[in-house]
This record gives structure tokens, sequence and C-alpha cells, in this order.
């Protein structure tokens, strides 16, 4: 059996929650024993359990050792436990965490653990969150906790999110509704847990009941089919439809395999980069066109190459300099290019040349039959386009178009070109006044924001540094 303690200035906002939810009824079959434990009674009578901030600046916090003697009791009642304080400022709890922490409490065999994460590492990452049939709760009220009582005490300090609430009590409830839902015989079906949106990459895929027919809105016709292999392969599309557009972000940080990487891709639209080396801006304001090098046509095609874009157009109207190109380019696409550097023969295969942007956008519209929507980036904010950052991938691709990324050379592209794109990538910046990227370097960046994997091992997952002491 698990114990759980919450240690409050409110119980009774603790009491209709539990009697009301599933955790009363895993209580009264002896599943789980809940203790609630007011603040209140570690002080005298009448006496204050909280008092003012030391220092410039308004609100009351709770007494140190007020918080102590009520940790103090709780241990000594009920046996040393996992502490968890909450706090906006703690770790934000994800599924991962909660996975974790429930494997650990629950006893539950351990999820696997990605190949890349040393055996050693993992094994000491396991040990930092102790088996344990006891975890203590500390719902802070008012402006919070004194500082050193999280750093005596706390074995966790979780966040439910960035922004702020009154207290601790309501963090405290959606730990226990995410982290009790892999207790065994709580939820009736377990398959349903591991199944749940954020327990592996994919969200859940849309779910229906009858009636058929509801608001001029009708089930697919697949799921109501009867074949259940069907069924099963619509909601894998379904589900990567879903968090391809509405939560990328945590699809490419949730390690996806190669095959849910290929059935993710069908709803990512195609992807084209351009750099231009015309309509750019030259030294002292003017606009005109840009020498074109050999490491920014291998540089780019790597970079395109590794990113998946479809095709990388080079755009120049001066012939010379397209002259030179294409025997780059013809040696490149050969077979002696192919067999001299199969990778960098794969990347460069995909190099087009183009003597203006609207050439480009018309090569596109006749492959794909579709309008592209173009992205442009610069080194600058115009408040004229709709700016868009590196979350919003979503934004972009539910219009299901192709898109074109825009480069530009020298010192940028020219104002008439940003005023044709659709949306405005903001700028990169560092933790610098220095903003003077190489148009390769730039291109690197933004394509592995816009479409990279970024994956967290597992103890990054969880902030393994702040849950545990």
């Amino acid at each position: 059996m698990v114990t759980i303690s919450i240690i409050t200035v409110f119980p009774q906002l603790h009491e209709s929650f539990i009697s009301l939810s599933l955790l009363g009824k895993a209580q009264e079959k002896g599943l789980i024993a809940i203790n609630l434990i007011r603040f209140s009674d570690f002080v005298a009578p009448k006496e204050r359990i909280d008092q003012q901030l030391c220092g410039p600046g308004a609100g009351m916090i709770l007494k140190p050792e007020v918080v102590e003697k009520a940790i103090s009791y709780c241990i000594a009642t009920y046996g040393d436990g996992f502490k968890i304080f909450f706090s906006p400022q703690g770790t934000v709890i994800t599924q991962p965490t909660i996975k974790l922490l429930a494997e650990k409490l629950f006893n539950l065999p351990c999820s696997p653990v990605h190949p890349e994460s040393a055996e050693a590492r993992t094994a000491a990452v396991e040990e930092q969150i102790p088996a344990s049939t006891h975890i203590i709760l500390v719902c802070p009220r008012y402006e919070g906790m004194d500082a050193r009582v999280e750093q005596e005490y706390a074995d966790a300090v979780l966040s439910i999110g960035d922004y702020v609430l009154m207290g601790g009590d309501l963090p405290a409830q959606v730990l226990l509704e995410a982290l009790l839902r892999y207790a065994p015989g709580i939820v009736g079906n377990a398959e349903s847990v591991e199944a749940d949106s954020f327990s592996g990459p994919l969200l859940d895929h849309p779910a229906y009941t009858l009636p058929v027919l509801w608001h001029e809105q009708e089930i697919p016709a697949i799921v109501r089919s009867g074949n259940h292999e069907a069924i099963k392969q619509w909601r894998l599309d379904a589900a990567s439809k879903k968090t391809v557009l509405n939560r990328f972000d945590w699809f490419r940080s949730a390690r996806p395999a190669p095959d849910v990487c290929a059935r993710a891709k069908k709803y990512i639209p195609p992807h084209y980069v351009v750099l231009m080396h015309d309509q750019v801006k030259l030294a002292g304001g003017s606009t005109g066109t840009s020498s074109v090098t050999s490491i920014d046509i291998h540089d780019t095609a790597r970079s395109c190459a590794t990113y998946g874009i479809k095709n990388f157009f080079l755009v120049t109207p001066l012939v010379d300099q397209l002259s030179i190109v294409h025997i780059f380019l013809d040696f490149w696409h050969s077979s002696a290019g192919k067999k001299y550097n199969p990778s960098r023969h794969e990347a460069v295969s995909r190099v087009r040349t183009e003597t203006s942007l609207d050439r480009v956008l018309h090569s596109i519209r006749a492959e794909t039959g579709l309008e592209p929507l173009i992205v442009t980036t610069s080194a600058k904010i115009m408040s004229h386009c709709q700016t868009i950052d590196f979350s919003d991938q979503g934004v972009v691709w539910r219009h299901s178009r192709p898109v074109v990324l825009l480069f530009g050379t020298a010192q940028g592209l020219a104002d008439e070109v940003i005023e044709k794109s659709d949306y405005l990538l903001v700028p990169i910046e560092g933790m610098t006044d220095y903003n003077h990227l190489s148009v390769r370097s730039a291109m690197a960046i933004i394509l592995d924001r816009w479409l990279g994997l970024q994956p967290r091992l597992r103890e990054s997952d969880l902030g393994i540094a702040k849950l545990t002491k």
C-alpha cells in the first residue's frame, strides 16, 4: 500500500477532491492511504503560521519552523518518504516525470532507456529516486516557503506550468491525478494508461462514440468498418497528423523511432531552401547581386540533405556565375562524383539553379500544383510582416502547401523580397550584441530549429538535477 501525506493550510480543499475521485475508491479498497496534515496544528492557538517577507517587498511566507514541525510529525507518524514541494520555479511535470516516479513508488517495470544513454549513468539516475511507500506533498500558500526549508527537506520541487497560483494544493492534486493512474488497481484499464498522450512520441488518436452523425459531423467510416488492422493504421496516421500539427515540439523531443518519423513526415509539407545571390543588400545600402562560393553550395547542400529539404535552389542572374556553378554541379551529379564521395553526391543532387525567385516559385508550382508559402529569414524584425518563431511549425504546416525557406547572402535580403513573404522567422540571437553569422551557419541553425529532432535523454526529460537533492 502507498501512503500519501498532504501537508496543507486548507485540508478541506482536498477532502472533496479525494472523496469524489478514484482516489477515494482506491482508499476504500486499501490500495492507498491519504493523510491530511494541517500547518496550523503546529502553532499555538491564535498564533500565525506565516510572517512577513524578510527584506523589501510585500507578502507573507510560511514560517520555516512550522513547516519543519509538520514534516517531522509526518515522518514520525508514517515513516520517511519522498518529499515533494510545489513552486512555479520547480521542474515542470511531464509524463516521463510521472512515469519514473510511478515506477519507483509502485514497483513497476522500468521504462526502456534510450540506447545512447550509458548504462552506468542510467543506473546512477535510477538510484536517485528511492523506492518508497510514502510520498509527502508539501503545499505552500501565500508567497511560498522559506528557501531554506526547500533546501533542507525537498527531494523534488515541481511545477505544473509556467504560471503562478495561490498555493500548492491544486498542483498536488494534479500530481496525484497523473501519478495514481499508474498505481495498480486504480484505473480499470491499464492499457489506456500506456496509450495516453505524452507516453510516447505521438499524441492520442481522435476518439468517437455513438451517435454516428452528430452536428453534421460523422464518425469516419474506417472506424466503423470492423477491420481492426485498418483501424489501427488509421489511428496511427491520425495521431501522427495531430502531433505534427499541434505538438511538434513534443514529437521532436521524444526520440521517435525511424518508422514513426516516416509516418509523421507524411503530414509535413515539402520544404525547399532558396539561397538568394540576387536582390540582396550590399555594403553602402544598395541592392544588387553577390558572388556564389563553392563552400556555400557544399555546406548548404549537406544541411538540406540532413533535414529532408526536397530541393535547394541557388538563385543568381549572372551568366558567368551560373556557368561556374554548373561545372561544379555536373561533376557531383555524375557517376564519377557519386563514386568519389557518395554522401556528397547525395547532398548535391538536391541543388538546382534559377535566375530569379519568381522562376523558383513557378518551378515549385509546376511540380506540386500548389502555391508555395514563403518563410523568410532576416536578422531584424519587420513590423509589417507576420512574424513567427521556431515553435510555430503547425501554423505554417496546416496550410498543406509547399514551404519555401528563403535566405539571403551579402548583408541580407532586400526589403522588397522580404515583403513578398507569408511569414518572417524571428532572428537568431545570442546573448551578445554581435549578430554577423555566415549564411551557412544561420541556415544550419534555422533548419535544425525548424525541422530537426531535438531528443532529450531520460535524465534531462525529468530534470533530475532539480528532482533530487
